[in-house]
This record gives C-alpha cells, sequence and structure tokens, in this order.
C-alpha cells in the first residue's frame, strides 16, 4: 500500500526535475545561438559537447537551488498533502519560479553582447538608478526586437506546465508507516540535494563558483557558455566583491607593484584645460586608420572624422580598456582603477574616498564639471561624479533648462540628449567657465536601441549591425563639437582625451577574442602641443593609463594613487595592462610580447599577443619561464593592492 505512492512521489520528482534540465539547455543553445560570432571561432562539435555536458554541474546547482521549496512541497512528510488539489498548487509553484529563473537566462541571450558576461546580483545596483518608466520603455524595446525568444520564454512556460506530473495522491490509512517511509526518502534526498548545490560529493570539493568553469573552457568567455545565469546570481548574493589574497608580504607587494604615483623631480605645473571624451561602445574596430588590413584591405571603417584627428595627437596601436561595461570605464578613465570582479562602485568600497582628474586638479584651482545627456542620476553617473570631486553635474534637466536649445524634442526616446544637440551645449557650458578647468562628457548615442535623429537617417554607411551607423552619426556630431571648440577662447590651452567606455558589437574575428573585446582607441590632443603627434606602434595602453598621463603632461607636483602608469614617462618595456574577464574569474595582463590568464590561482593560458591575434597558440608552458614567473608575481602584487585599498580605504594619498 505505501512503496507504489512513494515510489510514485520520487519519480514525479526526478521526471519534473528532468524538464528543467532540459529547458537549461535549450536556453544554452539559444545562448550559443544568439551570440555565435562571439563562439563561433571554436564551434567544434566534440568541444562544445563538452562545454554543454559541464553545464549540467553548473545547473544542477542551479535547478536544486530554485527548486529547493518545490522539492521540499514534494518530500516533507506531511500526510495531508495527498490530495490532488494540493499538487496542483505545487504545479503552479514548480511552473512560475522556474519560468523565472530560465526568463533570466534568456535576458542574458541580448545582456551578454554588452557585459560580456553572465549576470551576477550586482545588476539590480547597476540600473538602480534607472526609472522605471525607462526601464519599461528599454525592456518593451527589446521585446520587440528579440520577439523570438520572448515567444521561446512562453514556450518553455508552457512546456513546464503541460509536462509536470504529480505523484500518485491516495488516502493515508497507516500514517505512522506513511511517515517512517516519507521520512526516510527525505533524508535520503537531503545529501544529493547537497551534493548537488555544492558541485560535488567529495570532502574536497568546496561549492563550486562561477571561476570552476574555467576548467572546462579554452577560453574564460567560452566559461560563460558552461553557465548559466541563475548560478552567477544565486553565487554572487550577498557575497563580498574584494577578498584581499595572501599572494605575497605585504611589503613585498609593494615592492613588485605600488599604485602610489610620484611626481619626477623636475615636475613643473603648467595649467591646461582637460576634456575627456568617453564615447559610448566606440570599439577600436569601428576606426578605419586602425583596421586598414580588414576585409581583404578594403575596410573603411565609420568614422572619417576621428580618423583625421588621430594624426593630429598621440594614440596608440595597443590600446584597451579595463572593463566591458559604462561603470567599469568611468572609473578606469577618470580615477585611474580598474574593475575587479564587480564594479566598485556598486560595492560598499562605493564609499571610499576615490581620486580622480577632477580632485587631484581641484589642488591647483581648477573648476570641473561632469556631462552626460541622460536624466541626472541616472546610471550612478552623477553619484559617482560628486564622489570624486566634479564641482558640477550637467544632465538631461540642465540641457532643457537652456532656451537656446530644444530641450526634450532633442530626447532620443530612451536614453539621453542626441550626441550632436549635447556636445554643442557642452562647447557652449565650458566657454562659460572660468579657467583652468577640467571637463569630461560621457556620449550616449551609439547605445542600443541604436536609434538616430529622422534627418539623419540614411546618411551614414549602415555597415553590417545597427551600430556602426550611430557610430557614424557620433563621429559627425565629434566633428562638429570640435568646428565650435576650435573656435572658443580655451581651446588652444586645452588637452583632450578621447576613448571608449568599452568596445561593443565586435564582428571581426580578432576583436571577439579574449584581448579583442577590450581594443579601444585612446587619444591626446592638444592644438598646442604638435610634439604629440605620433601613433606609437609599440606602447601598451589602457583606460587606467590616462589619469597619469594626463597629470605628468601637465607636469603635476602631487603625489596620488592611480592604478595606471604614465606612458610618457615609463619605458615601453615596462609598460602594463590589466583587466579582468567578467563572470569568469579569470585576470589578463600584458607586458612585453606576452598576455597571461590567470584565474586566481595559476596562470592558465598564455599567448604572444603582439602577433598570434586570434590567441591560438597558448604558449604557456614554452615561453621564458623566468618572464612568466616575474609577469604572475606582478599581477599578483596588483590584485592584491587592489583588493586591499578597496577594503581599507586606500585609494588616496594621504600625507
Amino acid at each position: 500500500m505505501i512503496k507504489k505512492p512513494i515510489f510514485s512521489n520520487v519519480l514525479s520528482l526526478a521526471w519534473n526535475l528532468l524538464i528543467v534540465y532540459v529547458c537549461y539547455s535549450i536556453c544554452r543553445l539559444a545562448f550559443l545561438l544568439t551570440n555565435l560570432s562571439i563562439f563561433s571561432e571554436k564551434l567544434d562539435f566534440s568541444y562544445m559537447s563538452g562545454l554543454f555536458g559541464a553545464g549540467v554541474i553548473f545547473d544542477t546547482t542551479a535547478i536544486l537551488y530554485s527548486n529547493a521549496l518545490f522539492i521540499l512541497l514534494f518530500l516533507f512528510p506531511f500526510h495531508w498533502k495527498e490530495h490532488p488539489l494540493f499538487y496542483k498548487g505545487v504545479r503552479w509553484v514548480f511552473t512560475v519560479v522556474n519560468t523565472l529563473f530560465l526568463i533570466t537566462n534568456l535576458i542574458d541571450c541580448v545582456y551578454f553582447r554588452f557585459s560580456g558576461r553572465r549576470t551576477t546580483m550586482s545588476v539590480f545596483q547597476e540600473f538602480s538608478h534607472e526609472g522605471g518608466s525607462n526601464l519599461t520603455s528599454i525592456f518593451l524595446k527589446e521585446f520587440a526586437v528579440n520577439w523570438y525568444l520572448v515567444l521561446l520564454a512562453a514556450a518553455l512556460a508552457y512546456m513546464l506546465y503541460k509536462l509536470y506530473r504529480a505523484p500518485q495522491s491516495y488516502p493515508v490509512k497507516n500514517k505512522l508507516g506513511y511517515y517512517l517511509m516519507q521520512t526516510a526518502t527525505l533524508v535520503v534526498a537531503i545529501p544529493f540535494v547537497v551534493f548537488g548545490m555544492r558541485g560535488g560529493m567529495t570532502a574536497a570539493t568546496r561549492p563550486i563558483t562561477i571561476s570552476n568553469a574555467n576548467q572546462y573552457a579554452d577560453r574564460p568567455v567560452d566559461a560563460c557558455l558552461v553557465l548559466n545565469t541563475p548560478f552567477s546570481m544565486f553565487r554572487t548574493l550577498g557575497k563580498k566583491a574584494f577578498i584581499i589574497p595572501d599572494y605575497l608580504p605585504e611589503a613585498e607587494a609593494g615592492t613588485v607593484y605600488d599604485p602610489l604615483i610620484l611626481p619626477a623631480d623636475s615636475a613643473q605645473f603648467r595649467p591646461m584645460n582637460v576634456v575627456v571624451l568617453i564615447v559610448e561602445s566606440f570599439s577600436k574596430e569601428f576606426v578605419g586608420s586602425f583596421n586598414s588590413h580588414l576585409d581583404g584591405g578594403t575596410y573603411k571603417g565609420y568614422t572619417p572624422f576621428l580618423d583625421s584627428l588621430l594624426t593630429k595627437g598621440l594614440t596608440f596601436e595597443y590600446s584597451y580598456s579595463n572593463g566591458r561595461k559604462s561603470i567599469d570605464g568611468m572609473p578606469s578613465v577618470l580615477s585611474s582603477i580598474p574593475s575587479f570582479v564587480e564594479p566598485f562602485f556598486l560595492t560598499p568600497a562605493s564609499l571610499n574616498d576615490v581620486s580622480s582628474l577632477a580632485r587631484e586638479l581641484k589642488h591647483k584651482g581648477y573648476y570641473s564639471a561632469f556631462f552626460h545627456g541622460a536624466m541626472n542620476g541616472s546610471m550612478g553617473f552623477q553619484a559617482f561624479a560628486n564622489s570624486v570631486g566634479f564641482d558640477s553635474y550637467w544632465g538631461r534637466t540642465e540641457y532643457n533648462a537652456d532656451p537656446k536649445y530644444n530641450g526634450d524634442d532633442d530626447f532620443d526616446g530612451t536614453w539621453a540628449i542626441w550626441d550632436e544637440e549635447f556636445m554643442q551645449f557642452y562647447c557652449d557650458r565650458m566657454t562659460e567657465f572660468k579657467q583652468p578647468f577640467v571637463t569630461s562628457l560621457f556620449t550616449a548615442t551609439s547605445h542600443n536601441p541604436y536609434a538616430l535623429p529622422e534627418r539623419y537617417k540614411n546618411v551614414f554607411p549602415k555597415g553590417t549591425h545597427p551600430i556602426h551607423e550611430c557610430i557614424g552619426y557620433t563621429d559627425h556630431a565629434l566633428r562638429n563639437f570640435f568646428a565650435s571648440a576650435s573656435k572658443q577662447p580655451w581651446y588652444a590651452n586645452t588637452l583632450f582625451v578621447l576613448t571608449a567606455d568599452h568596445a561593443s558589437m565586435n564582428e571581426h574575428p580578432e576583436y571577439v577574442t579574449d584581448l579583442g573585446a577590450y581594443k579601444v582607441p585612446i587619444l591626446f590632443y592638444a592644438p598646442g602641443m604638435p610634439e604629440l603627434a605620433k601613433r606609437d606602434s609599440v606602447t601598451i595602453a589602457e583606460q587606467i593609463d590616462i589619469m597619469p598621463t594626463v597629470l605628468g603632461l601637465l607636469g603635476y607636483d602631487r603625489p596620488y594613487i592611480g592604478f595606471g602608469q604614465d606612458i610618457l614617462r615609463t619605458p615601453a618595456a615596462d609598460k602594463f595592462a590589466v583587466n579582468y574577464i567578467n563572470g569568469s574569474g579569470v585576470y589578463q595582463f600584458l607586458k612585453g610580447d606576452y598576455l597571461i590568464q590567470f584565474d586566481g590561482e595559476k596562470v592558465i593560458h598564455a599567448y604572444r599577443f603582439r602577433t598570434d591575434l586570434l590567441m591560438e597558440n597558448d604558449v604557456k608552458d614554452t615561453m621564458p619561464q623566468d618572464i612568466r614567473q616575474a609577469m604572475e608575481k606582478q599581477l599578483k602584487s596588483i590584485i592584491q593592492q587592489y583588493m586591499q585599498r578597496m577594503n581599507t580605504n586606500g585609494l588616496v594619498y594621504r600625507e
């Protein structure tokens, strides 16, 4: 009388969880297909099968966490639950909960193109500054564009509901026998559930983390195929972002690498204005003059104005971003702070004292201002600008208050004021500022959903992706900005810096590698310093170098904290670049001719990045081991110093 219902109970539970596994695999396939250009270099059936197979381990953890209540409802020993109505209610719990988590997987099919990682819990902080109506508008537009994923979500929800199986219900006559057997079933199930949540059954197995996915992947980006979004969210729930590693004794770590930047003995300050232009999603791939070798030598790019401007300033063959999101780029460019693990101003470390161009130059009497044409407070930019010492913030509110412009008639409908109009507004305001000043502008039009003003439809090359037309428009807006700026009294004594917040929508193979995804232009241009004009084909440059290089050019004579290097004072052989591959736990470190990838414990890959553009030949074991060890040691010191300073409020110099 008892065995059959219990057997039915266990089998029904197993069947239902199997359905969820199938749904997760379908989502993983959708993730692969919608981001095929990123993974196309490794589309080997055996390799992909291995990634999908490894994904089951991480799916198990996510499925057991998300279905813990469902499992308890099936197995908990209460005789009153043996009624058809109870299991009809459980059916809805099962369907709704799993549908919600499957939707997060499908959302990442789209969001991964912009973030380069599986979404973690920091996403809620990232968008906490956005208005509800704005987010609703964005989601509705994405639903329309990605309608097939919406249909897939509906199909998966229907599949969960339709294929759900309830156990055989029956009247419980022998309550003692029922409770003994049900309790025994639950006790047997518990360790399997716990082991599944941990990701292993041995004592040596610690709970698997996001970084464990790398052991199954040849490239860190491929680890995102092994992972699933619910797992990434569960593993980052309530976790401390910055854990101080014990790689080196503190004194030794400071000797190998120290973010304290001291002025040159000969430093003599000269008060030039500083204008930092951070262009949304401005990948190096879009710049024709950097890519004359692409498409058989026929590639022209989408930035004719920038191509011309690059000939007048200092730029670099090897230049990189420190992250894959806007919130990574802001601190890197303006405060010389890389993004490791999580963007620091989405964590409690955002309350730290932080240095910046604005804060350092305030010591020299500079006025500072930050410009972003979105709704004031959007993306946390205003909070960041305030926290790092900018005197004023100019956003959509201030733009709308200027009678010279058209207010919200110039709003793109989603994010911000069109780039062309807002750049002119930016130019006008700087003319009103007392010199010397330091300002920064963050553009917006080259952001999804890639809209353009009606008058510019079909004016710029469309390319192969909607962003290309927007890049052409933003390049045009930059041309008009510099044309207006060149007529202003402050122009001749101004140092301009132009870079991207991050790369996006890369398509050519060399731009979709683990390193290629971080390639962005970096330009230093000063009309009064023609000696800067140079294309550097050797030196490694990255966003965190911008602040030290600007302060070096100005002859800044005070110590400060910055994780980058003054490009003009640092020998090319000593220059490095470092970034963190979001969602993988892997750091990349470039120096000399080599790139190493470090998973927090050991070097897992190494490449000759200057010649091996597609990162096909792993030289971890064949490169000079003294070079590899020295690079690893320096990277460990950088990580250790970063984590320690994040946790001890050590991001500013204190006399």
